[in-house]
Formats: structure tokens, sequence, C-alpha cells
């Protein structure tokens, strides 16, 4: 129903107020008690005046209502405010909204329900300020709105109005690290190289050739030898980093930005912050989401790529993958040079696989354990508590093997702490890369 389908039609105090008034009347004229005329004065003047101010019932002069968002996309944690604009409301005093409450969402005032006075017929309107606390696709500014007029005497509505779908994208928190990526393979960068090249970083200091640069000649070896030695250093280059995000599940429960994080929102904003630091840093960012949606993301770089990096991570939704997991999840075309970063609760026997399988062909891989540690098993109706309590205790424990498994590969796994979490696993990576390894 739209405002240009409601109609104004008298309210139940303007009804009440005709009903006693005609009632007291007739009683006083009936039973001849003028005292009934005093009771009835009141309910006179009411219904007189809220007759008075009749509005012009005809359909194309009815009032029209329309809401606006002034965001259409926000950060979670972000507000904004829902603007109302209404014409042709002449006739009108009062305006009253009531705003739905979805899911994850703050509002002021925190019931979502707030009147005012009107000014004039294009007056300001009340304002509702909302804020998602949560990734994902929400739905903002679902409310009813009502008009009624002096004394209360027509009311127009209550008038459903439809909201606007806003994209929450992931909060990123603050997150810096100097540690070099493993590998890196590219153009330019800030990761040292294997190979020798015109970088910062020294290398060592060796005879001089011919196309060698003059500026790097190191005249106090050379005086000391007698013949010209120059400094060498190494290339610095960028490098490719796979995200890969496992949404087979969502474990624990979420509440919002400020409060407890489940499974999928430590994932979520963990990628979303270390996208963005590679990104800045010039790298080279994928995305894989491992789930119902099989998002996916190519490897790119810029301010454009992580706005799309940042959308896909919030259209994420958990769910199971549809026909075999194993084909679709091994099949992530990991190249030279990439270094992939699982975050996933490690719960699902693909993702140990897909580990496991990149790190015997030498891929550096890093898992980040996303699995909050005060989670608890949801209990279905008609489950015995202690028969899920022991499940759980057993899918625990071969989680643990699992990721003792792992590390004796050579694959670390770190739980999430945000900012830092991964600086001293990526330096030891970086360092294992530089070793000689034997050719079988």
């Amino acid at each position: 129903m739209s405002s240009l389908d409601a109609v104004w039609h008298p309210t139940g105090s303007l009804g009440r107020a005709v009903v006693v008034a005609a009632v007291a009347v007739c009683g006083a004229l009936l039973v001849g008690d003028p005292s009934l005329l005093v009771v009835a004065v009141p309910f006179v003047a009411i219904a007189t005046l809220g007759l008075l101010h009749r509005p012009a019932m005809a359909p194309a002069l009815s009032p029209t209502i329309s809401v606006r968002l002034d965001h259409g996309m926000l950060h979670e944690g972000q507000g904004t405010t829902s603007r109302m604009t209404l014409t042709g409301a002449d006739d009108a005093e009062y305006l009253t909204r009531a705003s739905g409450r979805p899911p994850y969402v703050a509002m002021r005032p925190h019931h979502g329900q707030v009147g005012a006075l009107l000014a004039g017929a294009d007056g300001p309107a009340p304002l509702i300020e909302v804020s998602p606390r949560r990734w994902g696709r929400r739905i903002l500014g679902e409310e009813k709105v009502a008009l009624t007029t002096p004394w209360a005497g027509y009311r127009f509505g209550p008038v459903p109005l439809g909201g606007q779908q806003v994209r929450v994208l992931p909060a990123t928190s603050a997150y810096d690290s100097r540690a070099e990526v493993p590998q890196p393979l590219g153009l330019v960068g800030a990761h040292r190289s294997r190979r020798p090249g015109g970088g910062t970083e020294l290398a060592g200091i060796r005879p001089f050739l011919p196309g060698d640069r003059l500026r790097r000649v190191n005249w106090r070896v050379s005086l000391r030898t007698g013949d010209l030695h120059v400094v060498s250093t190494r290339a610095e280059e960028d490098s490719g980093v796979l995200l890969v995000v496992d949404a087979l599940a969502d474990h624990g429960a979420s509440g919002g930005v400020d409060g407890a994080s489940s499974s999928l929102d430590l994932a979520v904003r963990a990628a979303a912050a270390i996208a963005e630091h590679h990104v800045r840093s010039g790298d080279r960012v994928a995305l894989r989401v491992v789930g119902r949606g099989r998002e996916l993301v190519g490897f790119g770089t810029g301010a454009r790529h992580l706005r799309r990096l940042h959308h896909t991570l919030a259209a994420v939704r958990p769910g199971e993958l549809v026909g075999a997991p194993d084909a679709g999840v091994l099949q992530l075309g990991v190249t030279g040079g990439t270094v992939v970063i699982l975050l996933s609760p490690m719960l699902a026997e693909a993702t140990g696989t897909v580990a496991a399988t990149l790190t015997r062909r030498g891929v550096p891989v890093l898992v980040v354990d996303t699995l909050p540690a005060d989670v608890r098993p949801g209990v279905a109706d008609g489950t015995d508590p202690a028969v899920a309590a022991l499940a759980w205790r057993m899918r625990t424990l071969e989680r643990s093997v699992v990721l003792q498994r792992l590390a004796a590969l050579g694959c670390p796994v770190v739980p999430w702490r945000g900012p830092g979490t991964i600086d001293e696993v990526l330096r030891r990576l970086a360092r294992r890369a530089e070793l000689p390894r034997v050719a079988r």
C-alpha cells in the first residue's frame, strides 16, 4: 500500500466525541436534566472543531509521502539518516513515524517511533537515525507513517513504506604490517626478491662489470683493493595474495560490530583488513569464497579493485556447496609467487584438504583460524543436549588432529587476533623461502 492508495478517514476519538455529545444532548432533552448539557459541552466542542478541520477527501488531493536515506552504502558501525518528504499535506498538523527494527540495526530513537508537529505543508518531518551493526545486505527505512488533522479529527494512513536495500561493508581495523610476502614474483612492489635488481636492499659487493652504473661504485672497497667494486642490490617486486574465505557454515552467535563475533564475522573482517593492507602496498589480491555462492574475484590492484573485494565480502552467505565439495574447492588456480591465506574455522574436511595439497606443492599457505574460543554448538529440537555436547567434543578433537598434521607439513595455523596476527608467520615463511631446496 502506497501513500497514493491511502485516504483520510475519521478517527476513533472524533467518533466517540460525536456519539457522546449526541447521547448527552438527547438525554438532556428527554429527561429534562440541564446537567447533562454541561457534560456534553466538551464533547460538542471537540467534535465541532474536528469537523471544521475536515480535509479534502479527493484521492487526487491526498498527501504524498516519500522516504530516502542519506547513504546507500555503509561500513558496519557507521550511521545514516532517514529523511521524509511530504507534499500536499496542508490539512495535516501532526506526523507519526513508526519504523521497523530489522536485525543488527541500531536506531535513534531506540524504539524507532517518533512524532512531531508539522511546521507547514512542505515543512521538515522528524528524522530517524539508523546504524547497521553487521556486514551484509540490510533493508533500512521500512516504516509506517500516519498524519492527523488538528484536534485529531481525521487520520491519513498509516501508510506502509518500503525500505531501501543497503550494502553494509565489513569494518576494517587498523592493519599495517611490515612483514615481507614470501616468493614475490611480479613487477614493482615493496617485497624483496631473490633476484638482483635496482632495489634498496643490499645483496653484496662484487667487482665492476660493463654496464654497471657509476653511482653503484663502492669507493671505499675500490680504493682498498685497487679494483672497482659496486654494490649489488635485490629487486623489489609485488606479490599475489589469494584470500580463501570458508563460508560453508557460520559457527557461533554474532552480536554485531560491538558484540561477540561468529566464525564468519572473523573471516570476513579479517579478509577485508588483509585485502586493504596488501592493495595499499601494491600487491595483487584475489578472493575466493568456499560456500554456497562460490564468489570469485580475480587478481587486481587499486582502489576500485579494493571496493570490489569489499562488496563481494559483504554479499557472502553461509551455506554448503551444491555437489561434490572437493571438485570446487581444490581448483584455486594458484600460480608461482602467490601466497594463499585461508580463513576458516577448520571444521570441514575440504578446507584441510586444500591447505595440505597446496603446502605439498610448495605454495606458501597460511591458515587463519576463525573459530571463536567460546563457541557452543546449537542444539536442534528433539536432540539430547548431552549427545550434542559429546558430538561437538569429538568434532573438536578431529579438528585438533587436522591442525597438528598441517603444522607437521609446514603450514602455519594462527588464530585471528586483529592487527599483527600474521606478521611473524609471514616473516618465517619469507625466511624459509630463501633457504635452498632439495630437488627430488
